[in-house]
């Protein structure tokens, strides 16, 4: 189901009179989910009520779909425009007049309402302050001999910073790192950033438009449908870490994780174990979160979440189907999902580790694109290994997020979480947000 759908779908969710005391905690239509094949995915029921505050930082912009900060002191906030701009929130003047960067001659014709391409991630090499190097993914214009009659290329490329204006980047300086084919405008994924280990990481769809027709999340001769894993530090213009799981095995070497289905943003925890939290939109039932495992088989499309999918009649419900790839791998489940009663398309986030909101400390905060239930929520881990994710809403007490698009979160340098909204999704808007939370007074 494509998103236009799901507006429709929304307003009739809404129509309906959902609350948020009725989201589902089990599928629906009688069909029962597999067996766990890592920890149990069902959605615990709502345990307490969470509040926080969200303060405007910065207003003006259309459609803001990412916000970063660079590892330096200075303060500053990127927020990455789909259209193709990325700005920066000085912490003393504001907004910045003119643009770091502007890609927008470089990106495929978008539509002018509903479009999954365009620029769609932005992060800074661990060394920004002394190399100036960034990167950033975009979607362009078909390449010369791809697929016939694919829609576009996605481009993973590294620029670099002026050398005497670090608030603007030299657009000349392009490296292409990788190049990506899709069939379809939709399901792009997005989403790049550097581990814990130093290597960047790459979120990219199944190439939709619905289903994963070409079974690409499963297929390891195709980097749709996967987190990647590649070193830019090494060899230009990328090398493969000696420790990614298919190397030396049947599998194209980048792919560190597989069987997604639009892992359209994911981080790492800055602290703990630094998991990778993956948040992949689902299809019609589910919307999951996973973490992820190198190697890790997280089950689409042969499954949405915990139940079976078949492409061929996505409504039709089954109770059966295989709970292992074709490697013999067992799927992994996702540590927490929930169903159209609840959103639409979730947004991945962070866990905090903030200070100025102690109560939320530890916890997975996600949004969803736009919501039936709210505005934020969290995914609180267990306390023993046998129990599962807990799913609690996040209260915005000082206004109204009502037919609001959630379109992305952000941190800052300390941690502290930022939300990416606009009232009107599309590329001729001027309302988008970024409001950092608070605590709730």
């Amino acid at each position: 189901m494509n998103k236009v759908s799901r507006i429709f779908l929304f307003e009739l969710l809404f129509l309906a009179g959902c609350t948020t005391n009725n989201i589902a905690t089990t599928p629906t239509g009688g069909h029962e989910p597999l067996p766990a094949a890592a920890q149990t995915a069902t959605l615990a029921p709502q345990e307490e009520t969470l509040s926080v505050n969200a303060e405007v930082i910065a207003s003006g912009f259309t459609v803001p779909v990412a916000l970063v900060s660079p590892p330096d002191t200075s303060g500053r906030l990127f927020v990455v425009e789909q259209g193709g701009i990325i700005k920066i929130i000085d912490p003393q003047y504001g907004i910045l007049p003119e643009p770091f960067l502007d890609l927008r001659e470089r990106l495929i014709d978008l539509r002018t309402g509903y479009d999954e391409r365009g620029l769609l991630g932005l992060v800074f090499h661990p060394e920004f302050e002394k190399n100036g190097r960034f990167f950033v993914y975009y979607t362009a214009p078909l390449r010369e001999n791809a697929p016939e009659d694919w829609d576009h290329t996605n481009y993973i490329s590294e620029f670099g910073v002026l050398e005497n204006n670090v608030n603007l980047a030299n657009p000349d300086s392009e490296k292409v790192i990788l190049q990506i084919d899709q069939p379809y405008y939709s399901h792009d994924g997005g989403q790049i950033a550097f581990g814990p280990d130093g290597y960047l990481y790459i979120g990219t769809g199944d190439g939709g438009p619905g289903g994963d027709p070409y079974h690409h999340a499963q297929s390891l001769e195709s980097l749709l449908g996967k987190i990647l894993r590649i070193d830019v530090d090494l060899q230009s213009p990328y090398a493969i870490p000696a420790d990614n799981p298919f190397v030396g095995e049947d599998g194209l070497d980048e792919i560190y994780a597989y069987g997604l289905r639009q892992p359209y943003r994911f981080s790492f925890d800055s602290a703990g174990s630094h998991e990778l939290f993956v948040a992949d939109v689902g299809h019609d039932l589910w919307e999951e979160i996973n973490i992820i495992s190198p190697g890790g088989n997280y089950g689409w499309n042969v499954r949405e979440g915990t139940d079976c999918f078949k492409p061929k009649d996505a409504t039709e419900l089954f109770s059966t189907c295989a709970d292992i790839g074709s490697r013999g791998e067992a799927f992994i489940n996702p540590i927490l999902q929930y169903d159209r009663k609840a959103g639409l398309a979730v947004i991945g986030g962070f866990v905090y580790r903030g200070e100025a909101i102690p109560y939320l400390y530890g916890r997975y905060i996600f949004a969803d694109w736009l919501s039936t239930k709210g505005t934020l929520f969290t995914a609180t881990p267990p306390q023993t290994e046998n129990q599962t994710w807990a799913m609690n809403e996040v209260k915005i007490a000082n206004m109204s997020f009502r037919g609001t698009y959630v379109l992305g979160l952000g941190t800052d340098k300390i941690n502290e979480i930022y939300l990416l909204t606009t009232r009107t999704y599309n590329l001729q808007s001027k309302d988008g947000q970024v409001l950092k939370l608070t605590p709730a007074q």
